[in-house]
């Protein structure tokens, strides 16, 4: 007998989670794309108009010229399809507890699901638009390599900072509702303190690479990137982004087992 026709009472607690993650996160999904005309397009829509910016600022108006980064539009959109993703789960953590706390108190199910459903739903989404940056880089003649497969140590680096961070926002805006608006202006500094738009090693001017290495997504970022350009892979940067995320995981663990209670009577 397969675990799908074992009877609810019989599920293992795993199964139970599981389950419970897949269906509030196709929940999401759902309503996200029947509501909306363009559906699946508004999830690849944002980075494509912020990459044609950011490319026509720096490579039109102020011919940037930078070697390895070439084509630009490429290392542009490899570092901004994963941000979306980062930028999507944390920005909905803020109003993870807050938007549904009476469903939250009425079900039994583990409250973590309520942040893994977040990362799961903005992490299929960037799944579904590498098509994209692969077309992308398709057009623009730049050579996918090896590195590629790197991508998948990345998606899941990334999907454990994403969530190591979501179980610490998710209840401490429910005791501090500033937060929501702190975290706001954290992600836009983020953004800009992220290599991005720029390399690590663009910041070799001002004597930073070093300290840029300890931004957790730096690491993740050049993973995603050596697909297109491997001289943009450090492995200090990822070891460093590997040894921060534990850190974050763990903390966001013990947050959220010490406010939990407190969160479910508050909502």
């Amino acid at each position: 007998m397969t675990t799908s026709t074992l009877p609810r009472a019989r599920w293992s607690p795993f199964e139970r989670y599981r389950r419970s993650l897949w269906l509030l996160t196709s929940r999401d999904l759902k309503v996200r794309y029947t509501t909306s005309a363009l559906g699946y397009l508004w999830s690849i829509l944002d980075p494509l108009l912020m990459a044609a910016i950011y490319w026509f600022v720096f490579v039109k108006i102020f011919n940037r010229d930078v070697p390895g980064q070439e084509p630009y539009i490429v290392f542009l959109m490899s570092g901004l399809l994963p941000w979306t993703w980062f930028n999507g789960a944390i920005s909905a953590s803020t109003s993870a507890f807050t938007s549904e706390g009476k469903l939250i108190r009425s079900t039994t199910i583990p409250r973590t699901i309520w942040i893994g459903r977040l990362v799961l739903s903005k992490g299929i989404e960037f799944v579904l638009s590498i098509p994209v940056l692969i077309v992308f880089a398709l057009i623009f003649g730049a050579p996918v390599h090896w590195q590629a497969v790197l991508w998948i140590p990345a998606i899941i680096l990334q999907a454990a900072l994403t969530f190591g961070l979501g179980l610490i926002i998710a209840p401490l805006v429910v005791f501090f509702r500033d937060l929501e608006r702190v975290v706001k202006l954290i992600l836009r500094l983020l953004f800009y303190a992220s290599p991005i738009i720029y390399g690590l090693n663009d910041l070799e001017k001002l004597h930073l690479t070093f300290w840029g290495a300890f931004n957790p997504l730096s690491g993740i970022i050049g993973l995603y990137r050596s697909a297109f350009f491997p001289q943009d892979l450090n492995w200090f940067d990822v070891a460093v982004s590997a040894g921060l995320t534990a850190l974050i995981v763990v903390a966001g663990i013990l947050v959220f087992r010490r406010t939990i209670r407190t969160v479910l009577k508050e909502i």
